[in-house]
């Protein structure tokens, strides 16, 4: 399927460079008695400068795609599609099919790096913090003499004072593991980020700093893709915005243009959900991803579905991106 990319307008540090480019990405677990179907046929382009936040209720396999773009699935997935890393020098990488060594050797972190949604099993027990961040820098690398002020300095960008850096992370709270894996995530300075509900466990003030610091990048020329059920964090930052339903983008757009008036029923339920919009619960459940229905995987609890939504719809263009849905919120003449 080839990528219909939305226009990108909100922020004027985006540019029309493609840093990452997925193109029918497709993730499959297989169980003993039944398959997951955990991301199914998914398009996005990310630009340099753009910071594309992908929201949706927890189960649609918003962290599924992250994992599979870094080759961190278990045994047991299947993945398809193609997901072309666009380098510096030399041709598109593809993520997808380009192997465990060349992954860990020359993708992950110091091209691609991730803030993982659980910090508790992504740090070493028996490291420091302090020592954790020096050997992340030494390995993608700093010297000897400067690691030591530069883990200081990242470790300062994300809130953590030098003493926290000399505590395991079994010492640290919630909120202060959160900024350590985000400060080991920042410290290779990778184009691309990846950052797995960065914001769980920081109070308010923690959030919007955490926030920022992810935009700065954007506006200093990298890209982020971030995973957030925080709506009202992708609104404060975000360029664009990714809806995901069980396995499948159903809207993709200017973020702006998505908060002011959403173009899937799903997308506007999630926002009538906010405390400051109708404060309305979204109806119904998710279907299970071990049984997708044949059509619209909404439609159940859609007040807009009619027999049409039997059939799974394909992805219509609009003026700022992509939806798929059988009866979008679009005037007639918009579609």
């Amino acid at each position: 399927m080839t990528t219909i990319a939305p226009a990108v307008a909100s922020r004027s540090g985006v540019t029309s460079t493609p840093l990452l480019a997925v193109d029918g990405l497709t993730v499959r677990f297989g169980l003993r008695d039944a398959t997951v179907h955990a991301v199914t046929d998914l398009d996005l382009t990310v630009r340099a400068g753009e910071l594309l936040a992908i929201v949706g209720e927890s189960g649609c396999g918003k962290s599924v795609l992250a994992h599979a773009l870094l080759g961190l699935l278990p045994g047991n997935a299947t993945v398809t599609g193609r997901a072309l890393l666009h380098q510096p020098a030399g041709p598109p990488l593809d993520l997808l099919d380009c192997g465990e060594r060349r992954l860990a050797r020359k993708v992950r972190g110091s091209q691609v790096g991730l803030i993982p949604q659980s910090p508790a099993t992504a740090l070493n027990p028996v490291r420091t913090g302090r020592r954790l961040i020096e050997e992340t820098l030494r390995a993608h690398g700093h010297t000897r003499t400067d690691v030591g002020v530069a883990a200081e300095r990242v470790a300062a960008d994300v809130g953590l004072d030098p003493a926290d850096l000399d505590r395991y992370p079994f010492e640290l709270s919630g909120g202060m593991a959160q900024r350590l894996v985000t400060a080991l995530a920042l410290a290779p300075d990778p184009p691309l980020l990846l950052a797995d509900e960065p914001t769980t466990g920081l109070d308010r003030p923690l959030v919007d700093h955490t926030l920022d610091l992810l935009r700065q990048r954007c506006d200093a020329g990298g890209a982020v893709v971030l995973i957030t059920h925080d709506l009202a964090a992708a609104r404060r930052v975000a360029d664009t915005v990714a809806v995901m339903y069980a396995s499948r983008v159903v809207e993709h757009g200017d973020a702006e243009r998505f908060f002011a008036a959403p173009v899937h029923p799903y997308g506007a339920a999630l926002l009538d959900a906010l405390p400051d919009r109708a404060f309305r619960a979204v109806p119904g459940y998710p279907p299970m991803l071990t049984a997708l229905p044949s059509g619209c995987a909404f439609a159940p609890r859609c007040t807009r579905a009619t027999d049409a939504c039997s059939a799974s719809p394909g992805p219509t263009a609009y003026e700022t991106g992509t939806v798929r849905c059988h009866h979008p919120l679009l005037p007639e003449g918009a579609r």
